[in-house]
């Protein structure tokens, strides 16, 4: 655990700097956090990482076994849709107590008639991630990164993917909001309810 004051601690895990960390990262994730920490401190200051046992990565049993806030928890789904024979891929990041508009919100951020999941084994080779450890952080230069507008507010954490199903990603809302290629969306998870 890091003497670091501002690193963010969730339930009962063992936090660590993900920086120093970087064989709990995916390669694409470890690139795009070194990168965005030379330009933001932040990061190197405020986005950890734990070891998790991949069988227990689904999102409610993790959070049941370690006593995690299920409003912390940020889902990432690959969305893609084309328009005049061009595709348009975006990761959409919404709190796990939604889901993605995929048919309306998104289809028309995207500009497409339809717009859909992305195939898993093709959302795994793009990402140069594992199916389940999927994070907005260190896609593909071309992907559209939405990340619901909850995640600005003050206190909000965003709980998610390290690239690897091995480990978790957590850092506050609203740097995950600042990452460099974000686009914040109101109304971007409609609830489950």
């Amino acid at each position: 655990m890091s003497d670091d004051t501002t690193l963010p601690v969730l339930g009962d895990l063992a936090w660590a700097p993900a920086l120093k960390h970087p064989e709990l990262l995916a390669e694409p994730v470890l690139a795009a956090l070194t990168a965005w920490a030379a330009a933001d401190p932040r990061v190197a200051e405020q986005v950890a990482v734990t070891e998790i046992d991949p069988d227990h990565a689904d999102t409610a049993t993790l959070n049941e076994l370690h006593d995690l806030p299920p409003e912390a928890s940020a889902n990432c789904v690959l969305v893609a849709g084309k328009r005049a024979e061009e595709e348009r891929i975006a990761a959409c990041v919404v709190p796990a107590s939604t889901f993605a508009d995929v048919n309306k919100r998104v289809r028309k951020l995207l500009d497409v008639r339809k717009a859909s999941f992305l195939p898993t084994e093709r959302a795994v080779a793009d990402s140069g991630m594992e199916y389940g450890g999927i994070t907005p952080v260190g896609l593909p230069g071309h992907y559209r990164v939405l990340v619901d507008a909850r995640f600005t507010q003050d206190g909000t954490m965003a709980l998610m993917g390290s690239g690897v199903r091995r480990s978790k990603l957590l850092m506050p809302g609203p740097l995950l909001c600042a990452m460099p290629g974000v686009e914040v969306v109101e109304d971007l998870g409609v609830s489950r309810g």
